[in-house]
């Protein structure tokens, strides 16, 4: 005699629920595949740098006043900082280079105030140091990844004239949508040379320390006073900004009790700097990059999509002689990496169910079949409210994870054919599976994540790139679980046939029994 159960029973809730129950499936397929198509995807995750670059400068100075005189000193308040690990010091002569690295446990909620706090102490610090030093300039974003690079040349056209048209189009480029920031890379900065005549030098006596400082008194801006007047009040302004050749020759030299103008003593011309720090070639033509960095958490498809639609109505509006190539693009990488494990994926998923079919045959293997985009459908739902993107790591926590999601699936449904074949109807039979197997299905699910939990709390940049392992894995086990007590009872007794007890027959031959005359 077959009695139903009682007391909670969640399995044989969603088998009473019938209507219910397939709305939430329907409900889980939507919303699992709008998930999917909603993901951010990336070629990897993003972490925190705990690393920046101190740079100080000193001309004249050799490696070993560098190190002494401006390397220590920088050295000893850089160490106050709560979490620093490390300094890696390079001197040579006239400048000196501190990388600085922080604890690897440093929370990354605590950086930027950590990066804030090195540069005040290097601002304070940069009146300590000896007179003629530059800096020292802190440098916390050389971590930057470019998502694209964009080389822009014109042949035969002045660099501040190429430089001037690819600022342009970086204000364009940080419009849009997804875009963090836009560099300019590889401009050569303007320089005036002044070329001194050694033989005029001498003749009058003058020496090139002289020279300098009446450039720099030239080109000191210095408070003039104002006219109080009954209207506005003006303020007077002295006209003296260097900004070209014919005012430098201008500049004049006192020599006794007369004064000479620099032109006459000294070769004035416009250049860039010499030798350049590094210079840009594309297609064997003098360039300059547009590095644009992406917005953290924006997806890279999207972004990759929106640049391409902006490049091409950009290259319409380029002046005649301008070049613009694409170098690189991280979409480019970002689908081919998620191409690639999606496929693998998309392969496992295959497996996975053909050998459900074989073991369990087709009926039963149906029903798993069926749990597995269920299960992904929801772990992709929290994905996507969680904000885990589909990279290298979340993907292969799903693809790890796929061959223990149907554990739970394979359990209950098995366990329903067992008491089906012993002559239990179908809701009995279903909710039996949740009496018997829910509770260990869900200790050896919670065992299985329970293994994960140290890289998906390890507070250290491989937590940040590989913690998400834990949380996918975690959700999709856990999901396997609900999906296991839930909808597949319900899609059981939807698929599987009850099983059919043969007649007894009329006359049965016993040992006591006389076979009939």
């Amino acid at each position: 005699m077959n009695q139903h159960p009682t007391g909670f029973n969640l399995s044989a809730l969603a088998v009473r629920e019938r209507s219910v129950t397939l709305f939430f499936i329907l409900v889980t397929a939507v919303a699992g595949t709008l998930a999917f198509l909603n993901l951010g995807r990336a070629e990897d995750p993003a972490f925190v740098m705990r690393v920046l670059v101190v740079t100080a400068h000193w001309p004249g100075a050799s490696a070993a006043q560098m190190q002494e005189l401006v390397a220590e000193p920088l050295e000893k308040r850089i160490s106050e900082v709560d979490y620093f690990y490390r300094v890696e010091t390079t001197a040579r002569p006239g400048r000196v280079d501190l990388l600085v690295e922080f604890q690897d446990y440093t929370p990354a909620a605590r950086v930027p105030d950590l990066f804030y706090q090195v540069r005040k102490r290097m601002s304070d610090e940069a009146g300590n140091l000896p007179s003629g030093v530059r800096g020292p300039f802190v440098n916390d974003e050389f971590s930057d990844v470019y998502f694209a690079l964009y080389a822009l040349s014109a042949p035969k056209l002045p660099p501040r004239l190429l430089v001037r048209e690819a600022e342009q189009i970086r204000d364009r480029l940080a419009r849009v949508e997804g875009v963090q920031k836009v560099r300019v890379l590889g401009e050569r900065p303007q320089r005036f040379f002044v070329e001194l005549d050694p033989a005029r030098l001498a003749t009058l006596g003058i020496t090139p320390e002289a020279v300098r400082d009446a450039l720099d008194a030239q080109n000191r801006l210095l408070p003039a006073g104002v006219i109080e007047t009954a209207a506005p009040r003006l303020y007077l302004r002295p006209d003296n900004t260097l900004t070209d050749v014919e005012a430098i020759k201008r500049v004049p030299l006192r020599v006794g009790e007369q004064l000479v103008l620099l032109g006459e003593i000294a070769e004035v011309k416009r250049g860039y700097e010499d030798p350049p720090g590094y210079i840009v070639r594309s297609g064997g033509q003098d360039a300059v990059l547009l590095g644009v960095v992406m917005r953290l958490g924006e997806n890279g498809l999207n972004l990759g999509q929106r640049l391409t639609a902006f490049i091409s109505q950009l290259e319409t509006d380029l002046p005649l002689g301008f070049e613009l190539v694409q170098l690189t693009n991280q979409a480019d990488a970002i689908v081919h990496a998620v191409n690639l494990f999606q496929i693998k994926f998309m392969v496992a998923v295959g497996v996975v169910m053909l050998v459900s079919f074989l073991a369990l045959g087709w009926r039963a293997g149906l029903v798993v079949g069926i749990a597995i985009p269920l299960t992904l459908g929801l772990t992709f739902l929290l994905m996507l409210i969680r904000g885990v993107n589909l990279d290298r790591v979340s993907l292969g926590a799903l693809i790890i994870a796929l061959g223990l999601l149907v554990d739970d699936a394979i359990i209950a449904i098995e366990m329903m054919l067992v008491k089906m074949e012993e002559g239990w109807d179908r809701l009995r039979a279903a909710a039996h599976a949740w009496t018997v197997t829910a509770a260990p299905m869900l200790s050896g699910t919670l065992i299985t994540v329970v293994g994960f939990v140290p890289i998906g709390f390890a507070q250290s940049g491989v937590g940040e790139y590989a913690g998400n392992i834990f949380w996918v894995l975690a959700f999709a086990l856990l999901i396997s679980w609900v999906v296991a007590v839930t909808f597949t009872p319900y899609l059981g007794t939807l698929l599987l046939r009850p099983h059919q007890i043969p007649p007894a027959p009329l006359f049965q031959r016993g040992e006591n029994q006389k076979a009939p005359l």
